[in-house]
């Protein structure tokens, strides 16, 4: 028991250092042996775990996925209007990522550079399926104008979505992605509710932007 602990734990520490220099410098950019420095481990011991780079990226985007899954989740049994649970869906992957590097690395290896490989889902047509969803209860909810095109705002929503980090990590901290979130959902929000209920999702994009940079 506690050898499979320490094997857990450390396999835990590889896939951290990983993620943390996968985001910061790219796939590419970052070698094993890199990895192996900054995890302070032996060669050894990252390969007891992982046979290749791209093991490694696989397995930081399975724990990507599975997050945002589980935050759509539990959104999903809140009992909030469908357009909350998808605004509030988005700044808890949003939060996911102000905390950990794996989130953010996940996203970064979707990005470009990594196969993903079957039975793991592209992460972004997972996002648009969760959008697209979410959307359509709008839709029936009346929460979004009876004319949009809900296929095209989810794809729109999640490139807009996606892009912020994107552009983000070239500019500015990883702490002020939920206001760019917050920015985004104010935009968005405008152009696809109708003006007598926009309002409360206005309030509550700021509120969560807050409650992220209040930790």
């Amino acid at each position: 028991m506690v050898r499979q602990l320490r094997a857990e734990q450390t396999r835990t520490t590889i896939l951290t250092a990983a993620a943390e220099l996968f985001d910061r410098h790219g796939y590419e950019s970052t070698s094993l042996s890199d990895i192996v420095e900054h995890a302070q481990v032996t060669k050894g011991a990252l390969y007891f775990h992982f046979a290749a780079k791209e093991d490694l990226a696989q397995a930081i985007m399975e724990l990507q996925s599975r997050a945002s899954r589980q935050v759509a989740s539990e959104m999903d049994v809140r009992g909030h209007s469908s357009l909350e649970s998808l605004i509030r869906t988005t700044f808890g992957i949003t939060r996911l990522s102000v905390e950990g590097p794996i989130p953010r690395a996940g996203l970064r290896l979707a990005t470009g550079g990594v196969v993903i490989r079957p039975p793991l889902r592209h992460p972004f047509t997972e996002l648009v399926d969760i959008a697209t969803r979410k959307l359509h209860g709008a839709a029936k909810e009346s929460d979004i104008h009876p004319d949009v095109d809900v296929e095209a705002a989810a794809h729109s929503l999640v490139c807009f979505f996606v892009g912020t980090r994107v552009v983000g990590r070239s500019l500015e901290p990883v702490a002020r992605q939920p206001r760019r979130v917050a920015e985004m959902w104010h935009l968005m929000i405008r152009g696809l509710v109708p003006v007598p209920r926009r309002a409360p999702y206005l309030t509550l994009a700021t509120q969560l932007e807050r409650e992220i940079r209040a930790v």
